[in-house]
């Protein structure tokens, strides 16, 4: 009963931080601000669900990274062929770091031109007294993951 209890925790907890995330490109709106750059509208749904597929894509990577070796798979199969699993793993690198690079820089420009718009909505809500006090409370509030994060190690657990 409690395995069944941690399950379903993780899974609510992975489902909660993905929608958050996709809350946030959403909001931004990301994919349509690149399909109006690049004249393709008419891929709108095709851009979303590329998001979706590379960002689960990345959650399957990363809770089951044992899995996911493709260097100690190369190794295993190939052995006397280092030189070229690393030039491969360079250019895997620099492809996505580009792209990684790329997603990020104009999340980052998105997020700066939503930010310009919540003054405008806290002055329509009426929201005046108080903003100084829930900025400081979010602030906290990381700060103190944060710290628990680290203190706990919990960035050095293994599968």
């Amino acid at each position: 009963m409690g395995i069944f209890v941690l399950v379903l925790a993780g899974v609510s907890y992975g489902l909660l931080a993905a929608a958050g995330v996709f809350t946030v490109l959403a909001a931004v709106g990301l994919v349509p601000r690149f399909a109006g750059k690049t004249h393709t509208a008419e891929y709108v749904l095709l851009y979303e669900e590329m998001v979706i597929f590379g960002t689960l894509t990345g959650c399957v990577f990363s809770v089951f990274s044992r899995y996911c070796q493709f260097g100690a798979w190369w190794q295993g199969r190939f052995p006397g062929q280092k030189r070229l699993l690393y030039g491969i793993g360079g250019i895997w690198q620099a492809v996505f770091g580009f792209f990684a690079g790329m997603f990020v820089g104009c999340l980052a420009l998105a997020i700066a031109e939503m930010l310009d718009s919540i003054p405008i909505l806290t002055r329509r809500i009426s929201f005046r007294h108080g903003l100084g006090l829930a900025v400081v409370s979010m602030a906290a509030g990381k700060i103190c993951g944060s710290i628990l994060y680290f203190l706990t190690e919990l960035h050095r657990t293994t599968a």
